[in-house]
């Protein structure tokens, strides 16, 4: 799944190309709204809330849009030439005067009144990049099921909202516990809640998620997507597996010496 930064860097990305202007190209590529026409209304603004992207309409519609795994925003100078992956993947194109934003790959497209928002969102914890962020309320959610895997927990937006693979693994290894490490068990949870908070504010408006504090190839992360490669700090080789059940489980990345796994 994205992370919240990425959703949010691509809000604001959408956010200035069309919002305050009204919609001369309006294009949903999906079924249930392939009919839908937004041309004359303007874009009032667009939201991240969590992994969701709300693009509110004038006239009380909001378009609803998901990344998922593969989708992306990309933005263009309207009458430039598109590129993002082949015209079969296109889900949605906004467009102005100025700017057009072409929707590749996107797991959700749906156009909803905007006062239907709750029905999306409102089961989110609170949000890590958003207005109501609340880093208690977030603690009271992850404990709620303190025998819970952490990472799995991490990764539940029902407990903060914005926290993908990348930080889940990330987050676990600068606490010093496993991915399977019951939440209960994890010390000075507050302090990691605080700290997922500060990595995703500062890596919001930037491409990649930096934990390490190093924005070079190869030195962003400290256990992620380093299968079989030592560990920055021991030198054992970090190691892999499966987070939750399928098909909703994740790769897990962690350092058998660094992380030990919790006792059966």
């Amino acid at each position: 799944m994205p992370e919240g930064d990425s959703v949010f860097l691509a809000a604001k990305q959408l956010h200035d190309a069309l919002a305050g202007q009204s919609l001369t190209v309006s294009d949903l590529r999906v079924p249930a709204h392939a009919t839908a026409d937004l041309t004359g209304r303007q874009v009032l603004d667009v939201t991240p809330r969590g992994k969701h992207l709300l693009t509110r309409i004038e006239g009380g519609l909001t378009l609803h849009t998901h990344l998922r795994m593969e989708g992306r925003w990309r933005v263009f100078p309207t009458g430039a030439p598109w590129h993002g992956g082949p015209a079969s993947q296109i889900r949605a194109v906004l467009g102005n005067a100025t700017n057009t934003a072409v929707g590749y790959r996107l797991g959700v497209v749906e156009l909803l009144p905007t006062a239907a928002e709750p029905r999306i969102v409102g089961h989110l914890g609170p949000d890590l990049l958003g207005p109501d962020w609340d880093p208690a309320e977030a603690v009271r959610r992850l404990t709620a099921d303190p025998r819970r895997g952490f990472a799995e927990a991490l990764l539940d937006q029902r407990n903060l909202a914005g926290i993908g693979n990348v930080y889940a693994n990330e987050l676990c290894f600068i606490a010093g516990v496993s991915p399977w490490t019951p939440v209960a068990d994890v010390a000075e949870l507050d302090r990691v809640v605080r700290l997922a908070h500060h990595l995703l504010t500062v890596n919001r408006l930037q491409h990649g998620h930096v934990t390490t504090g190093d924005p070079r190839p190869d030195r962003q992360n400290w256990v992620y997507g380093r299968t079989h490669k030592p560990c920055r700090r021991c030198g054992r080789p970090i190691r892999t597996g499966r987070i939750g059940t399928p098909p909703k489980d994740r790769t897990a990345f962690w350092c058998p010496r660094c992380q030990p796994r919790p006792q059966a």
